[in-house]
């Protein structure tokens, strides 16, 4: 039964089959998870039971169903925390929702599972890796950028349509003096590459990932290192690509061969670059922005899919950055 009062509908919902058990993990300890969709959505929600009953404007109404029978469903095979209900809430993003319906939903099945973008942003990334052999995607942390195309990469590999894997990073010290750094190459350049090894080991395993290292199936190399080579046949990630100069950018996009796909990421408000020097990165976006076969992807804040608080801590500094 659905009743409006001025621009207010409230609408019940059942959910089906009922399950004691299967409710309790929906709604949380006290209902912790419903409180956290209300706060997100502006709606309220009573439940007795199975039955639903949701009050809000007709359009949060139909997002927050479709969000329950989304987070219902996953009660059959997994416990719900605080942490997942936000991660489901950032893919039920209201401004997202309605884009969402142009995008189609690709999903990458590794040893953790099937990963799925969340956002908009998350699915046109994904929806541009498959189609274009060179994709740049950049914006703050947190958004997916790196562990995405991680994703991708190991898809690619686990289906031979890449025979490699080459991780590249600019070793570019974030702000401090981190002085010498014994060991052999990859010893030495591991510090920087950690966020790329961690969506591998998550992926992969630790074992695997090892001994794909050992038989260079995966390669680690900084990004001096990439000089007068041309990478065949291979899946290249460039992460925390805003630290590359014009000349190293310059130098990466010409590496590139023969059914090889790039992957280029970064973010341009957190440059570590020498005063005076020009990011490769930023600079690449005003010169390749028009040509075929390249994808640029820019994710906002609204993208983060860590904690809640990440996505405000960067919408506070961008508002103060641009005061």
């Amino acid at each position: 039964m659905t009743t409006t009062i001025n621009t207010i509908t409230s609408n019940t919902l059942l959910l089906e089959p009922v399950d004691n058990k299967r409710l309790s993990n929906l709604c949380g300890p006290f209902d912790k998870h419903i409180r956290q969709v209300e706060r997100f959505f502006g709606v309220e929600i009573s439940n007795r039971g199975n039955n639903f009953h949701i009050s809000g404007s007709p359009e949060l109404i139909t997002i927050t169903e479709n969000l329950l029978k989304k987070m219902y469903a996953a009660t059959e095979t997994e416990p719900l925390s605080s942490e997942n209900i936000h991660l489901y809430l950032k893919s039920f993003d209201i401004n997202n929702e309605i884009d969402n319906k142009c995008v189609d939903e690709i999903t990458i099945k590794t040893k953790r599972g099937l990963i799925r973008g969340r956002t908009n942003n998350q699915k046109k990334y994904l929806s541009n890796i498959k189609n274009h052999d060179v994709n740049f995607g950049i914006g703050p942390a947190g958004t997916g950028k790196t562990y995405l195309a991680v994703a991708c990469a190991v898809a690619a590999m686990e289906q031979d349509i890449a025979r490699r894997l080459v991780l590249v990073r600019p070793a570019v010290e974030a702000g401090e003096k981190l002085g010498f750094l014994p060991g052999d190459l990859v010893q030495k350049v591991d510090p920087y590459l950690r966020p790329l090894y961690d969506a591998l080991y998550e992926m992969l395993g630790f074992e695997k990932v090892s001994k794909l290292i050992e038989r260079n199936v995966i390669e680690v190399a900084p990004l001096a290192f990439m000089r007068g080579r041309t990478l065949n046949e291979a899946f290249i990630i460039l992460d925390e690509a805003q630290n590359t100069t014009i000349e190293q950018m310059k130098m990466f996009l010409t590496r590139i061969g023969f059914n090889s796909t790039a992957i280029i990421t970064g973010d341009i408000t957190q440059i570590d670059l020498p005063v005076g020097k020009i990011s490769g990165l930023k600079h690449v976006i005003d010169i390749l922005k028009d040509e075929k076969g390249i994808s640029f992807t820019f994710f906002k804040y609204q993208d983060v899919v860590r904690h809640a608080l990440v996505a405000r801590i960067l919408n506070a500094y961008e508002k103060f950055e641009n005061n």
